[in-house]
């Protein structure tokens, strides 16, 4: 069949080489339509809730909207978790599910299930256009020095954001800090009490005075008249002109009553940036399912016509954080990577071939097999990272050609004295090696199955890598069986010499040495091998464990955690001397902070916490010996000089991307489960306490759940009911006048302003003046509000954490300086000995460890499996089981070389790594095919066993070396990058070159020991 399909293409070979141009000029329009992003998002398909209720407690949004949604939500199709927050006017709910479901027809369940969910009135909840990497442009709006605040928001809410969601794949854009305009309307009470009038009075007559209605038409001679009441309040006079009632026919104006003035909301949140302590910010959010590159380039189009002519002449928006430079960095460095991994592998090819020609042919698989690859990957609408693209190796690429090409070389240069044409001679080669090659291909395939089949967050970051990685083996098997024989018709025509070079003569003439030693003392060779083993294995347990090394971004991402109870004034004052502490680091080119949450809530916290970004410089700008971790360490030895205040450092994308998978803010974290919130904060401090003493254990801190001061108003059901009140009654006074309550809604031509009445400032400062707010009664008395309710202070929740309709505290924690696996192990094992929990009580760990739990328990099944298909294939190929048997035997010699890569470069043991410990096994099982096929050729010819071992490891020894040798180097620019984005593929690529390296020696030396060891111990040729 194979012999087949590379006769018809010599003889279409014209034809062939019309397909190469179009797969040419093809594939670099696809690669131009290709969608590249700088990281997979490997979280579950999320629905994120969000619910205000401005001045309610967490226990009440618990209460009365966070335990309905979420009862309602259970039993959903394809659910898999429900988390959520409830914080002081905030409920936030994240329903997490399976992989793999349509992440809209997830959205319009849920909204279907709302409908079936009884809330207080005037709450609606709203499905938030928040995932793990939506954040893709931050920006901050600028005016001169008249433009306020207030306007900067203003515009912010109703121009700009209007204008970037006009733009194909932002679904949203998030407002943080700047003021929200407000008309206030601050009522004194001594007023009220001297026209007799009522604070729900002032509020009905707003509510009544600020209406349009229609009257229908009316014909006048030939004309039509459409009928308009006009009643809406245009300005701060006409709020001030609405009459609340009339005394002895003279009307009482609002304006008797109080004052009115333009004001803002009660701020949530603020930003800062650099030695700006008060700015507006807008994040730009990408839609899911959309490029994030032409979206980018679609927003700066937009801001270039936003500064140039829609905005005010003073109004400007300048930006801080573009997604563009991380990607364009990350394929920079994966570019670069790629072509000094081309550009090795064909001089390894050139040192081994010595023919120019035939190496330039093996050497173009590169390039049109990654084409191949890009052509399919847009088909089939699968995106592109760093992982995906960098971690291709093109000595594995190449091994097809590269068998083929030699092959044929070989036929070629050895047809002197056959009468036989160009083409025949292919042929031949090709029906000799397209049977080893076909098979080996198809155990690289299943050695990649554990990448298939990978589920989960690991599915999610490496399945575009195994896709990939499937369409190259695909794209250099056709070009094996076909442009390559074509290319070797074309050019390798003439006289030609099979000649090894002066360096394959020298490797030869040692090969020939030590192997015809270690068939001498096979069993030293053999001990020596197993003792490698042994030592590997010891090396192995000794490796740390990771689930992926964090991929560089080139900023800081760092989450200042305050007392519960701070003020927003005191947090702002904090906040701003943290920022500029960053700023006095000269590697930091700009910092924002972020202190509290937007309007939205996209973003679920408060006054304790704030979070900063700093943008960074390129390394090589840094001062000499400076490191990403020594740069941390210097800027947390300041920090830390901050009492009461938690830090932790991440990342951008990193920090949302754990936030999203976990639930909470930070890289790793414990779940305490359990009921009574005050027992959960109290072993959470005894949890705490036996972290500190794990080493490796950085930025430990506790989410507080209690400790947020609360003045209590318990209204007394009898003394009200005397006066003819009731208790919504007493609470609607103190809503309105002491938190203020939107009456109504003033137009100011597109925009919509809410309208707020409350008391002045003066009776509603202290907990005395609240007492003394005066409450109407139906028969016009007036009763201080202390007479009508129990005034209390008293500390309750803060924040309340849930997850699958169970409470729970975090304990979060990051890990530095050690490697993840072991340092959580020491701390399981502490809390075993140390903690003891309440009946009911539970804990769970969450982030990166459960993940690199799970996917180690998925790997020692499957991977299993994957070397059983593997067994069968070679079976298949040899109709041997010893000799199938034999060439598994490689795979553990494989692991020698890619364990010790690791312990020498200090590099822990991830899921990368794993990755790189699959490629490994696939080009081993490769050469060991190559040998063991080439052997028992011989043996037909009548050779005996030792003659045909030792011919068949010389012929193939030129080729073997080039597949390993070829597959380490194509790698080594991988396993050396330290560019922003190589960091995910370095454990791959230095188990692949190690383990190459090693393999290598034990295909050609141990494999050839075992082979006669075994076979002259059966005795198969009657020897």
């Amino acid at each position: 069949m194979i012999a087949r399909i590379v006769e018809i293409s010599l003889v279409e070979r014209f034809l062939l080489c019309m397909l190469g141009l179009a797969l040419l000029f093809g594939g670099l329009y696809a690669f131009h339509l290709l969608d590249i992003v700088a990281y997979p998002d490997p979280s579950p398909p999320m629905v994120e809730l969000i619910t205000q209720n401005p001045g309610w407690s967490s226990e009440e949004m618990e209460r009365q909207i966070t335990i309905p949604i979420e009862v309602a939500l259970t039993g959903m199709p394809g659910l898999k978790d429900i988390r959520s927050l409830s914080i002081f006017g905030l409920s936030d709910i994240k329903v997490y599910f399976d992989f793999g479901t349509d992440i809209f027809r997830d959205r319009q369940e849920v909204l279907n299930r709302l409908m079936s969910v009884q809330l207080p009135n005037g709450v609606q909840p709203s499905l938030s256009p928040w995932w793990a990497i939506a954040e893709i442009y931050r920006y901050e709006l600028t005016g001169s020095g008249t433009t306020s605040l207030t306007d900067l928001k203003t515009i912010q809410d109703w121009q700009v954001r209007r204008e970037f969601r006009r733009i194909p794949g932002v679904i949203d854009v998030t407002a943080f800090g700047g003021t929200t305009k407000e008309y206030h309307i601050d009522i004194d009470p001594g007023k009220l009490i001297s026209y007799g009038v009522s604070l729900s009075q002032v509020m009905q007559a707003l509510s009544n005075s600020n209406a349009n209605v229609g009257g229908n038409y009316l014909t006048v001679g030939s004309q039509n008249y459409n009928i308009r009441g006009l009643g809406l309040i245009d300005d701060l006079h006409d709020i001030e002109n609405v009459m609340v009632t009339a005394k002895d026919g003279t009307p009482v104006f609002v304006k008797s009553l109080g004052t009115v003035s333009i004001g803002h909301r009660v701020r949530l949140g603020k930003v800062g940036i650099d030695d700006r302590d008060d700015v507006v910010e807008g994040v730009v959010l990408l839609q899911r399912g959309y490029k994030a590159l032409p979206v980018l380039d679609s927003v700066r189009a937009k801001v270039q016509d936003l500064n140039s002519w829609k905005l005010p002449a003073a109004v400007k928006v300048t930006t801080f954080y573009d997604r563009t430079a991380l990607i364009h960095t990350t394929v920079e460095t994966v570019t670069d990577i790629l072509i000094s991994g081309m550009v090795l592998v064909f001089l390894i090819l050139f040192v081994f071939l010595g023919h120019f020609r035939a190496a330039l042919i093996v050497a173009l698989t590169i390039p049109l097999s990654l084409l191949f690859t890009f052509s399919m990957m847009v088909l089939v609408g699968q995106s592109a990272n760093l992982i995906s693209l960098g971690s291709i190796d093109f000595g594995i690429i190449v091994d097809a050609t590269l068998i083929m090409v030699e092959s044929i070389f070989f036929h070629l240069a050895h047809a002197k004295t056959q009468n036989l044409t160009v083409n025949q001679h292919i042929v031949r080669a090709a029906r000799q090696v397209g049977r080893p090659i076909f098979f080996s291909t198809a155990i690289i395939v299943v050695a990649f199955i554990p990448l298939f089949t990978m589920t989960g967050v690991p599915g999610k970051i490496f399945a575009p890598m195994s896709v990939t990685y499937g369409f190259a083996l695909v794209g250099a098997l056709i070009m094996a069986f076909t442009l390559a024989p074509v290319l070797c018709s074309f050019l390798l025509r003439g006289p030609l010499s099979e000649e090894d070079t002066a360096v394959v003569r020298v490797i030869r003439r040692l090969y020939h040495r030590i192997l015809g030693f270690s068939l001498d003392h096979r069993l030293l060779v053999l001990a020596v091998a197993a003792g490698l083993l042994f030592l590997t294995f010891i090396a192995l347990q000794s490796l740390g464990g990771e689930f992926m090394p964090a991929l560089e971004e080139g900023n800081l991402w760092v989450r200042a955690t305050m007392p519960v109870d701070i003020s927003f004034e005191q947090a702002a004052r904090l906040t701003n001397d943290i920022r500029r502490m960053f700023r006095d680091a000269p590697e930091v080119t700009t910092v924002v902070s972020q202190l509290g949450r937007p309007d939205d809530g996209t973003d679920p916290t408060s006054f304790f916490n704030a979070e900063f970004l700093a943008n960074l410089k390129p390394q090589k700008e840094w001062r000499s010996g400076l490191d990403k971790d020594g740069l941390i360490e210097e800027i947390e030895a300041k920090l830390h000089k901050i009492p009461g205040v938690i830090f932790n450092f991440s990342q951008v994308i990193q920090d949302n991307v754990e936030e999203a998978m976990s639930g909470v803010k930070g890289e790793n974290s414990i779940k305490l489960f359990g009921r009574d919130l005050k027992t959960l904060e109290a072993k959470a401090v005894e949890i705490e306490s036996v972290m500190r003493s794990v080493k490796g254990v950085k930025d430990l801190g506790i989410f507080r759940l209690v400790g947020q001061p609360n003045l209590l108003i318990q209204v007394d059901r009898e003394t009200s009911a005397r006066y003819g009140l009731q208790v919504a009654d007493v609470n609607a006074v103190v809503q309105a006048a002491v938190g203020g309550q939107a009456v109504t809604q003033v137009f100011e031509g597109e925009r919509l302003i809410d309208l707020v009445v409350r008391f002045m400032p003066e009776f509603r400062q202290d907990v005395e003046s609240i007492s003394n707010i005066l409450v109407s009664t139906p028969d016009g008395a007036r009763i201080p509000l202390k007479q009508l309710a129990t005034i209390t202070s008293q500390t309750g929740a803060f924040i309340i954490y849930r997850e699958n309709n169970e409470r729970y505290i975090p304990i979060k924690f990051s890990v530095r300086e050690r490697d993840l696996q072991s340092t959580v192990e020491e701390a399981q094992a502490k809390l075993g000995k140390e903690v003891t929990l309440p009946e009911r009580y539970h804990m769970e760990w969450a982030g990166q460890y459960d993940q690199l739990k799970d996917e180690q328990k998925r790997l020692l099944t499957i991977v299993p499996v994957s070397l059983l298909i593997i067994l069968f294939l070679l079976y298949t190929t040899f109709d041997s089981l010893k000799n199938a048997l034999l060439v598994l035997a490689t795979v553990p010699f494989a692991l020698v070389g890619g364990v010790l890569s690791l312990v020498l470069t200090q590099t822990h043991f991830s899921i990368s790594a794993a990755v790189g410990v699959i490629s490994t096994l696939g080009v081993a099982i490769l050469g060991g095919v190559l040998l063991i096929s080439r052997i028992e050729e011989f043996r037909l010819t009548g050779l005996s066993l030792r003659e045909a071992v030792i011919k068949g490891a010389d012929v193939q020894m030129r080729p073997i070396l080039m597949a390993t040798l070829g597959a380490a180097i194509g790698l080594l620019p991988a396993a050396l990058a330290t560019g922003i984005g190589s960091q995910a593929q370095k454990p791959l690529a230095r188990v692949v070159v190690g383990g190459m390296l090693t393999a290598a020696f034990l295909i050609l030396v141990v494999l050839p020991v075992l082979y006669e060891l075994v076979h002259r111990r059966w005795n198969d040729t009657g020897e």
